[in-house]
């Protein structure tokens, strides 16, 4: 498969979730990261240094994880050439540096000697407002799907990519930045921002169609730790005219709080000053409005406390 151009523009953010409480994972971060990284091991003596001391699937699973985010790099060459040669997990090992389907296949290999079950699961993600309603010829990232029980309900997702750091804009700098709640993401803000090429890994439920998935604004990596939800205007193109006031809505988890909002209007070289909003905040719903002044397209950015959660195209037109 050809690979994402995997951008973050600021930070790569954090995955709230609300079934899985992070903090049961501290003892087994602690003991995975005073092994360090095993320079001269293969996968499997790997595997079985950082699994072979926890009892559970849940716990094996994470130390794979944590180690993988935390001793491997994404390659900012090959992700920006879209090659993808040197994704099989030795190579992977060998090299220290991976694009998204080399995590995910390293992760579902070190799974698979834990004898945990882990499937890579391919599929698509959105980073740009000017991919709103333009879905990409192929599959453009990978992540994975783990197995702890017999429901449907017993799959959780897991990015170790993502949750290993980020690029910058020119997708050349890769900066080292673990984030735990990758890691069994929740899951309805998940399927928000990914969506599988195989319908039966759509865990939980979601956009219906791959075209409906892009037709959805862009959700920041900012964003999921918000937990957001009931997003308005739902829609990632919105159309409207001159002196016509556009409504934004979303809801965010209760345990966190936005102090600040903004509108940045325009793309990367010609953006405009952020302009704030006057905002009502009730019980983690969040409201607020915006008058757009000029006939014009252009892409826009929702920031909360300044990070960017949402992503839309504008198109105004005069009365």
């Amino acid at each position: 498969m050809k690979i994402t151009l995997l951008v973050f523009f600021t930070c790569a953010a954090v995955f709230c979730n609300a079934q899985i409480n992070l903090g049961k994972y501290n003892y087994v971060d602690e003991q995975i990261a005073k092994q360090g990284n095993f320079p001269t091991n293969n996968v499997a003596e790997i595997a079985d240094a950082i699994t072979s001391k926890f009892n559970s699937n849940e716990e094996k699973a994470r130390s794979i994880f944590y180690w993988i985010a935390n001793n491997i790099a994404m390659d900012p060459k090959a992700i920006k050439q879209r090659d993808d040669k040197n994704k099989l997990p030795e190579q992977v090992i060998a090299l220290r540096k991976a694009t998204p389907l080399g995590y995910s296949l390293l992760f579902q290999e070190m799974c698979s000697y834990a004898k945990i079950r882990c499937l890579s699961v391919d599929g698509y993600v959105k980073n740009f407002a000017s991919e709103i309603n333009e879905k990409p010829d192929e599959i453009n990232y990978s992540w994975n799907v783990v197995q702890l029980g017999e429901s449907p309900e017993a799959w959780y997702y897991v990015d170790a990519c993502r949750a290993s750091g980020f690029l910058d804009v020119k997708e050349t700098v890769f900066t080292k930045q673990f984030t735990s709640q990758y890691f069994f993401a929740d899951k309805k803000m998940f399927n928000q921002i990914y969506f599988p090429d195989n319908g039966a890994w759509l865990l939980g439920g979601g956009s219906k169609s791959i075209g409906a998935f892009y037709a959805l604004p862009v959700i920041g990596s900012e964003a999921v730790g918000l937990e957001l939800r009931k997003i308005l205007p739902l829609t990632g193109v919105i159309k409207t005219t001159v002196d016509k006031e556009v409504p934004f809505a979303f809801s965010i988890n209760n345990d966190n709080t936005i102090k600040k909002i903004s509108i940045l209007i325009g793309d990367n070289k010609k953006k405009q000053k952020e302009e704030p909003m006057n905002f009502d905040s009730n019980n983690g719903d969040i409201k607020f409005a915006f008058t757009f002044k000029k006939e014009d397209s252009f892409p826009i950015e929702i920031v909360a406390d300044g990070k960017t959660i949402l992503k839309y195209l504008v198109e105004v037109k005069d009365k």
